[in-house]
């Protein structure tokens, strides 16, 4: 997946940036040549990669979410595409090292990913650094998100489509809580779930207007 959009009948962005450009150190001679199709808002355009990372930097919240990754799930990119969305501090992909970026749609160019390879080191990290583990699946004795006050510098966890979280990473946690569902499915795709969770998070943690709290 590139940056850039090349089908020019689903173009995004703006074309070449008229001259004389603009005297701004945060944006690239490369884009404001040839035009900005990156999947970015629109405060953005033309700027490089690292001046959006740390304007980013400067705002982000003190949410970190969590993700198992024992089988390739596709959905981790979507997972990390809305950790992007609400300026999430960070995302851990625990286990295999490599994850399907494709949903992603290049928005982890953007964000912190922090590598940990079984779930006894990311318990270790998130003992040092004073961040709870907070899972969201369905499992016996889970209680219900919607009624849950999360920590502010909770790091939430997400486990593969269909098995879950497994059983060592669930153990590993502080607490665990459910979505609760009322129709005749078993349970929500893991990436609708982490979006209903985030969010969730981001409700009682945001000053109302969207600006963010702590952004340790």
């Amino acid at each position: 997946m590139t940056e850039q959009q090349d089908d020019p009948e689903r173009s995004v962005g703006v074309g070449p940036h008229p001259r004389p450009w603009p005297d701004d150190p945060r944006l690239d001679p490369a884009l404001l040549e040839n035009g900005d199709r990156r999947n970015v808002v629109d405060r953005y355009r033309y700027w490089r990669r690292e001046a959006i990372v740390a304007d980013l930097d400067a705002h982000r919240t003190g949410l970190h979410i969590a993700i198992e990754n024992l089988e390739h799930d596709a959905n981790i990119g979507s997972i990390v595409r809305t950790a992007n969305a609400f300026a999430v501090g960070a995302f851990h992909i625990v286990g295999r090292r490599r994850w399907n970026r494709r949903g992603a749609m290049v928005t982890d160019r953007y964000q912190h990913e922090i590598h940990h390879p079984d779930v006894p080191h990311l318990a270790d990290w998130a003992r040092a650094e004073g961040r709870p583990l907070i899972a969201i699946d369905i499992v016996p004795g889970a209680l219900p998100l919607e009624s849950a006050r999360l920590p502010e510098r909770a790091v939430l966890v997400f486990g593969q489509e269909g098995p879950g979280i497994s059983p060592e990473l669930l153990a590993a946690c502080d607490e665990v809580l459910e979505i609760t569902q009322l129709g005749s499915t078993r349970s929500l795709n893991v990436a609708a779930a982490a979006a209903i969770a985030m969010h969730t998070w981001m409700r009682q943690h945001t000053v109302p207007g969207g600006a963010p709290g702590d952004a340790s």
